[in-house]
Parts: structure tokens; C-alpha cells; sequence
């Protein structure tokens, strides 16, 4: 981790402290109020909590230290990328989506975007570094691409795409500000699934937006108190605890994926393996720049939807969920969810279970 990044880590842990008065305390408080004390003629910093609350200021507050920028929490990460969707686009518009990207982008692109007359173009994420962006109101990318991993250069994709006249967002899920950072390579908004490492237990749905141009972001902000599309204080108390272990979840998450691909490559049962952090990887280039390592999600193709299937039961300790970015391992065959990769792709993302035990099981249950 650079220097930078372990000032942020420490400062998001202490985020609090500058406001605490004596005898306040050290963690946030769960404010489930949905109403405000506002007598006559009264103000206040909240009114009504589709505006606002303060167990969601808390959390946008510790979300801004770690994207370095203005943030919208949002009660998913669907709900995020409508937002910035929805808010950025009119009738008219052509917005270049990733074609093997987040199958349910694609899905909200096809039965909503164009039915508002939006103009829908997909594009694979390894096309996006030579395309023509000429036209497009918004190129949006998603790098590593989801579930295949595949990846583009953010920062030639956002000066080619600015310079065409689009906005750039960046759906940056699978990597975390902590392993990728999106704003600093050009991009205006940045969007993620919040549910995934940030939350990092199973137990919340959440995702944000975070950007840097006041008018853009308060357009996303204006968007979720019109839509009504706020998370609730309970999810946003969770997801702020889930933030102060991430970025100690990712160092052993990241440090076992490395580990479990370098093996599974040379087994004799995965017939290809995708994981940036090998340097025989396509999306190897980005690691080292872009990309501060691999990441902890592994796509390996097995031979059959069957042989995947019984690998995924016979493992003890990979969890059968969709999802990724879990305290445990977790395993889904994708080609089930309409992805278009082999039948018996599974996409492994990689938790805290002592590296060593994980790959024992995962071994047996692969012979």
C-alpha cells in the first residue's frame, strides 16, 4: 500500500474524531428517525430522511475520505448506476455500455433506456481503447469486466472519450478505491455495489456515487431525494463498519487469490483461468498501474456445467451464492445467469479462510 492509501485507511478510521465532544461516541449512532424536530421558521441539517439523516452523513462522510471526492450513497448498486443512468441522460442520447459488463446494466439499458429513447451501444471492455466515441453522450466502463475480467485503460478511454464531448463513469465493483481509483484517472463519476467488499458479510445491499464535478454530483443527489431511492440508517450503520476492515479484508483476500490462481493454472481439470495478477494474463498490463494488484476474483473454466456443478457442491468451503466480495469464499457457475461465457465458467471470488485449508478443499473437491 502507498503512502497515500495508508493515510486514507487511517484517516477513515478516525473520521469522527475533529466533531466528538466529550462524552460522544466513538462509533457512529443508529439513527432510525425518519422525521425532524423543525418548529416555526426553524432550520436544520435534516427535515425529512429521503433528504437526508444522520447515521447516511456518517457514511457518505467516510465514503468521501476513501474515493477523495463528494459521494451519494445508494440503497444498491443498481440503484446507483440508475441514478447516474437516469440523471445524465435524455431522449437522444447514445450512452456506450460494456457488452460483458454487469448482465443487469445491460438488461435496465435494453427495457428502460431505450424505451425513454435513449440510443444503446454495447461494446466489449478490451474494444474501448480504440473506439470511436464520437457522438456518444456517455461512455460507461467497467474494468475488470464482470465475470470475465478483461480490462481497458481508464485514463486513454476517459481523455479519447472527453475528447469526443462524453461523460465517462466507471463502475469500479470489483476492485474497491483501495485497488483502483477511477476519479484520478479522469473519470467524471464513479459508481460501485457497495454490497460486495466494501460490506464485505452478506448482510446489506448499498453501492454510491462519488464524483467530483459539484454540478454532476448534485445532480445524482437531486436524483435520489426526487426518485426516493435512499438507504435506510440501519444499512448505511453496517456498511459504515464494513468500511474501517476493508481495506485489511483486501490485503488477505487479494494475497490468497494470487496464491489460489498461481495453482490453479497449472491443474489438470481447469481448462482456462483468468486472474490479472498472472503475468500470463491478458489483463496482467493493467496490474502494477491502473490496478494496484489482481484482485480476489478468479474466473476458471471447468469442462462441463456438470463437472462445475459438482465441484462447487463438493467444496466445503466455498459458499454456492452469487455475489463476490464476502469474509468467506464464494463460488456461482455464471453461464446459469445468461453471462455469455463456456458453461462451465465459474467465478471464484476469494475470502479470509487461512489460504492453505481453502486450497485443500478447493484441490479435493477438483479431483
Amino acid at each position: 500500500m502507498g503512502e497515500k492509501d495508508a493515510t486514507r485507511a487511517a484517516r477513515l478510521l478516525h473520521h469522527r474524531k475533529a466533531g466528538l465532544a466529550p462524552g460522544d461516541p466513538i462509533a457512529p449512532p443508529l439513527v432510525p428517525a425518519t422525521t425532524f424536530h423543525l418548529p416555526a421558521n426553524g432550520t436544520g441539517p435534516h427535515s425529512y430522511s429521503r433528504a437526508g439523516n444522520p447515521t447516511l452523513d456518517e457514511l457518505e462522510a467516510q465514503l468521501g475520505l476513501l474515493e477523495d471526492a463528494p459521494v451519494v450513497a445508494f440503497p444498491s448498486g443498481m440503484a446507483a448506476i440508475s441514478a447516474t443512468l437516469f440523471a445524465c441522460l435524455k431522449a437522444g442520447d447514445r450512452v456506450i455500455l460494456p457488452a460483458d459488463g454487469y448482465y443487469v446494466t445491460r438488461v435496465l439499458a435494453d427495457e428502460f433506456l431505450k424505451a425513454f429513447g435513449v440510443q444503446v451501444q454495447m461494446l466489449p471492455t478490451t474494444g474501448y481503447d480504440t473506439a470511436d466515441f464520437t457522438g456518444a453522450a456517455m461512455v460507461y466502463l467497467e474494468t475488470p469486466s464482470n465475470p470475465g475480467l478483461d480490462v481497458c485503460d481508464i485514463a486513454l478511454v476517459a481523455a479519447r472519450a472527453k475528447a469526443a464531448g462524453a461523460r465517462v463513469i466507471v463502475d469500479n465493483t470489483t476492485m474497491t478505491p483501495y485497488l483502483q481509483r477511477p476519479l484520478d484517472l479522469g473519470a467524471d463519476l464513479v459508481v460501485a455495489a457497495d454490497t460486495k467488499a466494501p460490506g464485505g458479510h452478506s448482510d446489506l445491499l448499498a453501492g454510491h456515487v462519488a464524483g467530483r464535478d459539484e454540478a454532476l454530483i448534485g445532480r445524482v443527489r437531486d436524483w435520489r431525494r426526487l426518485s426516493g431511492a435512499m438507504p435506510g440508517p440501519f444499512d448505511a450503520w453496517l456498511l459504515h463498519r464494513g468500511l474501517e476492515t476493508l481495506e485489511v479484508r483486501l490485503e488477505r483476500m487479494c494475497a490468497s487469490a494470487a496464491v489460489i490462481a498461481g495453482r490453479l493454472a497449472s491443474h489438470p481439470t481447469v481448462k482456462a483461468l483468468r486472474y490479472p495478477g498472472l503475468p500470463g494474463d491478458p489483463s496482467h498490463r493493467a496490474v502494477g498501474g491502473q490496478m494496484v494488484n489482481g484482485g480476489f476474483l478468479i474466473g476458471l473454466t471447468l469442462e462441463s456445467a456438470g463437472v462445475a456443478e459438482r465441484f462447487l457442491t463438493a467444496c466445503p468451503y466455498l459458499a454456492q451464492s452469487t455475489s463476490f466480495g464476502a469474509t468467506h469464499s464464494s463460488a456461482e457457475r455464471r453461464a446459469r445467469w445468461g453471462d455469455a461465457v463456456p458453461e462451465g465458467f465459474v467465478r471464484l471470488s476469494v475470502g479470509l479462510e487461512p489460504v492453505e485449508v481453502l486450497w485443500q478443499s478447493i484441490a479435493a473437491a477438483l479431483g
